[in-house]
């Protein structure tokens, strides 16, 4: 998540487990195997403390390249630059015919140089991996799937805008995820209430016992630099509902009612591994996988 300067001032082991996930679905009754929700659980979880323990955002991104190989998706890398800091996207096809149109799915993997980056943003390129890893398994029906992972967020969402700045590919729609990492609540920017994802999204929040708060009011992250140039874009979250309005607040320049739990963890460094809830967030992969679903297969 991308802090305004003003708020600035103030195992691999286990990552083969989930790209079985699909195959366990089937034989884990049978074989007397682990519950896939908790093997999925498990990875997203290792994923977070693989990127969390690197040294450096090369480390984060050589975390990613490796998982990825693992999961037959290898990365192609996007070099850019920002002033004389070259950045690294990483992008890969995960399933789908060449014809069919693109949903993009990504997150940052860059954090700042406070804290291990576990909840900003660890928690959301976990996330997009694991999207990648079912949607490879499971192919959707109408729309091809890449991943991305940008660089430089941090400096000002440089490695999205660096993208679209490329004339990449324009996806049909670019879902991203930042700061995914415990509470009760999905969080939904969109710009448009009335997409079909939105009330996709409601249904399978509902269904897995979450809150769902969508709207245009969220912080700033990679999605601008899609929206910016006036192609498709929303962003999930995965917070507290109570703190909500008040990231907003603090986001807006005004005092909360309270602090909320992610500005204290975010840049700081309280942001590690500890602070994140694997089992809330297993919902709400849950959730934002099933509404990709029912979007993609047209459902009304």
């Amino acid at each position: 998540m991308h802090l305004p300067a003003f708020l600035r001032r103030a195992p691999l082991a286990l990552a083969a487990l989930l790209l079985a996930g699909g195959m366990l679905a089937q034989s884990a009754l049978a074989l007397d195997m682990p519950n896939p929700s908790e093997v999925a659980k498990t990875a997203w979880q290792a994923d977070v403390a693989g990127m969390a323990s690197a040294d450096d955002n090369a480390g984060r991104r050589d975390y990613l390249r490796k998982r990825l190989d693992a999961a037959g998706m290898p990365a192609q890398v996007h070099t850019f630059l920002h002033g004389t800091v070259t950045g690294e996207n990483l992008i890969a096809d995960v399933s789908g015919r060449t014809e069919q149109p693109l949903l993009l799915i990504g997150a940052h993997s860059d954090r700042v140089s406070a804290g291990r980056g576990a909840t900003d943003n660890a928690s959301g390129s976990a996330v997009a991996l694991a999207l990648a890893e079912r949607f490879r398994v499971q192919p959707l029906q109408r729309h091809r799937v890449q991943v991305a992972f940008w660089d430089l967020e941090e400096e000002g969402l440089r490695g999205a805008a660096a993208y679209v700045a490329d004339k990449r590919e324009k996806p049909a729609l670019y879902v991203n995820f930042d700061v995914f990492g415990w509470g009760d609540s999905l969080w939904m920017m969109t710009p448009d209430d009335a997409h079909p994802l939105v009330a996709r999204s409601r249904d399978a929040a509902q269904a897995q016992g979450l809150q769902i708060t969508a709207g245009r009011q969220y912080p700033p992250t990679d999605h601008l630099a899609f929206l910016k140039a006036e192609w498709p874009a929303v962003s999930y979250s995965l917070v507290g509902a109570t703190e909500i309005p008040n990231i907003l607040a603090v986001f807006g320049g005004k005092e909360p009612e309270s602090m909320p739990k992610v500005m204290k963890v975010i840049h700081s460094a309280d942001d590690t591994i500890e602070h994140v809830d694997a089992d809330a967030v297993a919902k709400g992969i849950d959730a934002v996988e099933a509404a990709i679903r029912a979007w993609d297969a047209g459902v009304e």
